[in-house]
C-alpha cells in the first residue's frame, strides 16, 4: 500500500516536472525566436549613422538621433517627477501608516495604476494638459510617463522597507534618534539600492511606451529639444516607419526595435544585480 502512494506521487511528480518543463521550453522558444529576428532585421542599419543621424525623407541615409535624444529627455523627466513622489508614498505607507483606512485606500489605487492600459494615462495628461495649452509637447509626454513611474517605485520603496528588521528601527529609536533622522538613515544606508531597483525597473517600463506618447508628445521629424513642441521619441517613430511602405524605413524601425530590447536587458540585468547585492 505504502509502496502504491510512493509510486503513485512519483508519477504525479514527473508529470508535473514535464508539463512545466514543456511550457518552459515553449517560453524560451518564442523568446528566441524574436530575440533572432530582432537580431537579423536589426543589425543591418546598426550603426554610426543610426545614432548621429536625424530622420529624413525615404531613400535618404539617416538614422535616429532626434528621438533618442526626445527619448532619454522625457524618460529623464518622468523620473523626475514620478519618483520623487513614489518613493514618498512608499514611504508613508510602510512607516507612517501601514494599517490605517487610507492607506489601504491608497495601495488599492495603485495597483488599479498598475494595471490600468498605458494609453488610459495618455487620454488622462491628453485632456487635463494637452487640451488646456492647446498642443502637444515633451512636458505632456513626461508628465504621461511619470503617472507609470509612480506605482511601481511606491509599491518598490513600501516592499523593500518592510523588509528592514524591526529591531534596528527599535534601536535607533530607543536612543532618542528622532522619526525623520530614522528614515533617513535607512534610506541612505540600508535600502539605497532597492529603491534605486525600483527606479531601473520604473524606466524599463516606460522606455518602449508608444501609447501614451501618441496623445501627449506626438512626434517631431526635425531637430528639437525645445520641450513646449512636439517632440521625436522612439516608440512613436519605430511604430510610423514600421507602417509605412518604405523599405529602408521599416529597416530603421527593426533597428530602432532592437536599441530598446537591449536598453531594456541592460536596465534590467542591472536591477537584477542590484537586488542580489541587497
Amino acid at each position: 500500500m505504502l509502496i502504491s502512494k510512493h509510486f503513485t506521487r512519483k508519477m504525479i511528480n514527473a508529470f508535473a516536472l514535464g508539463i512545466s518543463g514543456l511550457f518552459t521550453l515553449i517560453a524560451l522558444l518564442g523568446l528566441s525566436w524574436i530575440c533572432s529576428m530582432l537580431f537579423s532585421k536589426g543589425l543591418a542599419r546598426l550603426n554610426l549613422n543610426f545614432f548621429t543621424q536625424i530622420t529624413l525623407s525615404p531613400g535618404k541615409n539617416g538614422g535616429m538621433l532626434n528621438p533618442i535624444v526626445g527619448t532619454l529627455l522625457m524618460n529623464m523627466l518622468a523620473l523626475l517627477w514620478g519618483a520623487p513622489i513614489g518613493i514618498l508614498t512608499g514611504i508613508y505607507l510602510a512607516e507612517y501608516k501601514p494599517l490605517a483606512r487610507s492607506s489601504v485606500i491608497i495601495r488599492y489605487v495603485i495597483d488599479i495604476f498598475l494595471g490600468t492600459p498605458s494609453i488610459i494615462l495618455g487620454l488622462f495628461i491628453y485632456q487635463s494638459y494637452v487640451v488646456y495649452v492647446g498642443h502637444f509637447s515633451g512636458w505632456a509626454g513626461s508628465f504621461a510617463l511619470s503617472l507609470l513611474v509612480i506605482p511601481i517605485t511606491a509599491k518598490t520603496t513600501e516592499n523593500i522597507y518592510q523588509m528592514v528588521s524591526p529591531l534596528l528601527k527599535e534601536a535607533l529609536l530607543s536612543i532618542g534618534m528622532p522619526q525623520w533622522q530614522f528614515i533617513k538613515f535607512i534610506i541612505l544606508r540600508v535600502i539605497n539600492r532597492g529603491i534605486l531597483t525600483g527606479i531601473l525597473l520604473s524606466l524599463s517600463r516606460i522606455i518602449g511606451e508608444a501609447a501614451p506618447l501618441l496623445f501627449t508628445a506626438l512626434n517631431n521629424n526635425f531637430w528639437s529639444v525645445d520641450l513646449n513642441k512636439p517632440m521625436a521619441n522612439l516608440p512613436v517613430v519605430i511604430f510610423n516607419y514600421a507602417m509605412s511602405p518604405f523599405a529602408d524605413w521599416q529597416e530603421i524601425a527593426w533597428t530602432g526595435s532592437l536599441v530598446i530590447t537591449i536598453w531594456v536587458l541592460v536596465i534590467n540585468i542591472l536591477s537584477r544585480s542590484l537586488i542580489t547585492r541587497s
